[in-house]
């Protein structure tokens, strides 16, 4: 898994980002690109996956159906990943890809999905963070 931690690393800092934290025993590494809307990103090696996850905000109400409805339909035009719902009711943005066979493009298209993202729809994501 080491071996897999440290390509992904090496991959982020190919593409100009600076790692925020990272924790080599758990293989994790967290960045943040302000210009692209992305805080706190979390890239963890788990097994044979990178799993990448971005905390988007908290609903409030897990049961507002119009909420629930549209983040459906922005899934429907994400590049990669998928906007997700955890037991906390947070809303995640959650990507996985194989670290096997990994290059630095796929994790580029990742976190380039999430800036696309946030950049069309974060007046969305604060009003819905409100209600």
């Amino acid at each position: 898994m080491a071996i897999y931690f440290s390509k992904v690393k090496e991959f982020l800092l190919n593409l100009g980002f600076d790692l925020q934290s990272e924790n080599a025993a758990e293989c994790l590494v967290v960045i943040t690109d302000e210009e692209k809307g992305i805080s706190n990103l979390m890239l963890d090696c788990e097994d044979n996956l990178l799993v990448i996850e971005q905390f988007i905000f908290q609903l409030k109400d897990e049961n507002n159906a119009q909420v629930l409805k549209r983040l459906l339909q922005i899934n429907r035009n994400l590049i990669h990943g998928a906007l997700v719902l955890d037991e906390d009711g947070r809303v995640i943005f959650r990507d996985t890809l194989q670290l096997e066979n990994l290059d630095q493009n796929e994790i580029e298209a990742s976190i380039n999905a999430i800036g696309l993202m946030m950049a069309e729809c974060a007046e969305e994501f604060i009003s819905f963070a409100k209600s």
